[in-house]
């Protein structure tokens, strides 16, 4: 077995449509800004980014 570090990248942010806190995750940082930057919108509105260090196992074959 082969671990391996990965990253993914929680955007977690407040939808005024509907009045709650939501969460989406990402494999790339560019992808979650951009969804992070598209949900900041309005005067209510804030995302916040999480890099979450993730192991992978690999098992050889």
């Amino acid at each position: 077995m082969e671990n391996k570090l990965a990253h993914e990248f929680h955007v977690t942010y407040f939808d005024a449509d509907c009045g709650r806190i939501r969460n989406e995750s990402f494999d790339s940082r560019m992808e979650a800004e951009r969804f992070a930057s598209r949900q900041c919108a309005g005067e209510e509105s804030w995302a916040v980014i999480d890099e979450i260090a993730v192991e992978q196992t690999r098992i050889a074959a």
